[in-house]
């Protein structure tokens, strides 16, 4: 499995261009902001492929989750679902796009976490100053797929 990283603009570019066979697209877009109520929208892929996870995820860390109204547990409650998409997509053989506004946290951190539980070099995401991986998406990610083994003995 090929896992790359992805800003929203890489992404859109991609769409009009040749998209990529095989490839799954797991893409993050920020929720309503709660100080202006605005809201966007995550990248429109199904005309290109059927197997996109979008998920609405504040870009935050550990020490404001309260000020969004999170705990560590209710923030990114998708994650579950969003490893077996990962498990699907690795045993089907699919590549993987990980997407986010700028490519740098969110994306970084779920690319991070699935080559880290799959080929055991996730670190080399976070070696690369190009990305700022989100600390919580990271661990979310790798512990859910780590549940879904354990859960389902994979």
């Amino acid at each position: 499995m090929k896992i790359e990283i992805y800003s929203r603009e890489a992404g859109e570019k991609l769409l009009e261009n040749k998209f990529p066979e095989n490839t799954a697209v797991i893409s993050f877009y920020d929720p309503v902001n709660p100080r202006t109520g605005e809201k966007d929208e995550p990248v429109d892929y199904s005309k290109k492929t059927n197997r996109v996870f979008s998920v609405a995820i504040h870009d935050i860390d550990i020490e404001i989750l309260s000020d969004y109204g999170l705990t560590y547990d209710t923030y990114f409650p998708e994650a579950d679902r969003l490893a077996e998409f990962i498990y699907a997509a690795y045993y089907e053989g699919l590549d993987v796009i990980c997407q986010c506004e700028y490519g740098q946290s969110r994306s970084a951190a779920c690319a991070a976490a699935i080559s880290e539980y799959f080929y055991h070099n996730g670190i080399s995401i976070f070696a690369d100053y190009r990305y700022y991986p989100n600390q919580m998406v990271y661990h979310k990610v790798f512990d859910a797929l780590n549940n879904l083994k354990n859960k389902k003995h994979i």
